[in-house]
């Protein structure tokens, strides 16, 4: 049987960086990933697919000189973000933390940037096996090589370490943390892929000219059902731009109050549109009067997965600590990091990869918890916190906060992220909301599923 000081699993931005830094380090790695074809890579791969795009701070987040970043893989500069209401809209021009980035931040293609970690990690001496799915792994605490991993192909390696960066799938997470919860209890209590995961899709089309805006992204918040539910456009290469959401999975339109407040949602509806259709009506409402949609805005159906389009599930859960006794780091998606409420994150998997991986080669994954809280802290706070004071939001909520937020930003000039929320009533019982709320967070009390949990 083969033996790697690190295996990890799945070979996303994640899994890459985890092999990465764990073979700077001296390990040696391996990196497994079941591989999904894309219409637009030639070969399997991660199932690379994201709305792809980076603010400023976030560069800094994953610990990477953008400098270094290659220029096939950043599509466009971006000097704004629009957030609509049903009526109302605001305009964010800086983030307002201090970032190396120079501009605003930036799109990307996701599968070039997923290439790219794989032949740094590569470059760096990790071993990366596609095509090759891990049907279970078993864990030994009395042996050196405690890890051992079942592969689709009827083999097995054995490993000192072991990373989980199997995404919000979780395909092989929760069986290996189960192993490790009391009796009567399951992690997938807390991360079971369709409680904790929204699902996104998304389309690549052809927008005229005129319309296209190269510098901005959009997002529509209020128009359709559910929580962190939302649009948007990003902006592409030439004038291609990918138009998508992301809505809770199962949600039914008998759970919806007030359905003939959203926009999107039509009398006659008996059920909730399908993602396809709910982009046709975005498309229509915002532009209809004077374009047809499917003659003015076709799908470019050589990218993505398949025909133009791709679905994918992105996690809307708050995030677990890992059984690091056990040797056993999760990260990126598969621990939760990655939210539903800012259209993903991959800022913060590149990073917990990183963490993993060296902690994992240097013999110190102990600390994995700490480093990664100390790191990402900030971020997920601040994104757990947003998220549960808007999560019952309604339409006439969306429009109240981006009326308040759009003046704010005007009279302040900073970025949302520092404003103070400025004077007045509403202002200020929204920003006493916001502190309330992070506080109930305080010391990592964002976390779902600590590490004293586990039974090890």
């Amino acid at each position: 049987m083969e033996r790697f000081d690190v295996a990890v699993v799945g070979g996303g931005p994640a899994g890459m960086s985890a092999g990465d830094h764990a073979a700077k380090h001296g390990a040696s790695a391996v990196v497994l990933e079941q591989g999904v074809p894309r219409a637009d890579r030639e070969f399997l791969g991660p199932d690379s697919t994201d709305a792809a795009g980076m603010l400023d701070y976030w560069v800094d987040i994953m610990d990477e000189n953008y400098r270094e970043i290659p220029d096939h893989i950043i599509l466009q500069e971006l000097d704004r973000v629009d957030f609509f209401g049903p009526n109302e809209r605001a305009v964010l021009r800086r983030t307002g933390i201090d970032a190396s980035y120079p501009k605003m931040g930036f799109t990307f293609n996701r599968t070039r940037m997923d290439d790219w970690l794989r032949e740094r990690a590569e470059d760096a001496g990790a071993e990366y096996r596609v095509g090759v799915g891990v049907k279970r792994a078993e864990t030994d605490l009395d042996d050196e090589y405690r890890h051992t991993l079942h592969l689709a192909d009827g083999e097995n390696i054995a490993a000192k370490y072991l990373v989980l960066a199997d995404g919000p799938q979780r395909r092989v997470t929760l069986d290996v943390l189960d192993q490790f919860m009391p009796e009567g209890r399951s992690v997938s209590d807390h991360l079971s892929p369709p409680k904790a995961n929204h699902i996104a899709y998304q389309e690549y089309r052809e927008f005229p000219e005129e319309l296209f805006e190269a510098s901005a992204l959009k997002f529509w918040w209020g128009y359709i059902p559910g929580e962190t539910a939302y649009p948007w456009v990003f902006p592409n290469d030439g004038t291609v731009a990918r138009v998508g959401l992301t809505m809770p999975i199962g949600m039914n339109i008998e759970n919806v109050e007030n359905p003939e407040s959203y926009v999107l949602l039509n009398e006659d509806d008996e059920s909730l549109p399908r993602a396809g259709e709910y982009i046709r009506r975005l498309l229509e409402h915002e532009y209809g009067d004077e374009y047809d949609i499917e003659s003015d805005f076709p799908l470019v159906e050589d990218r993505g997965k398949t025909g133009g389009t791709e679905t994918y599930p992105i996690s809307s859960t708050k995030p677990i600590e890992s059984p690091v006794k056990a040797g056993i780091a999760v990260a990126g998606g598969a621990m939760g990091t990655t939210s539903a409420f800012h259209e993903g994150g991959y800022h913060v998997a590149v990073r917990t990869g990183k963490i993993a991986g060296k902690l994992a080669a240097t013999d110190s994954l102990e600390s994995y918890n700490d480093e990664w809280k100390a790191a990402i802290g900030d971020e997920l706070l601040r994104n757990v916190s947003f998220a549960d004071i808007v999560a019952d939001y309604e339409p006439d909520d969306w429009d109240k906060t981006f009326s308040m937020g759009d003046k704010l930003l005007k009279d302040e000039g900073k970025g949302l992220l520092k404003s103070k929320f400025g004077s007045g009533v509403r202002a200020a019982r929204l920003a006493a909301k916001y502190k309330k709320t992070k506080f109930g967070y305080r010391d990592g009390g964002y976390v779902q599923l600590t590490e004293s949990e586990y039974t090890i």
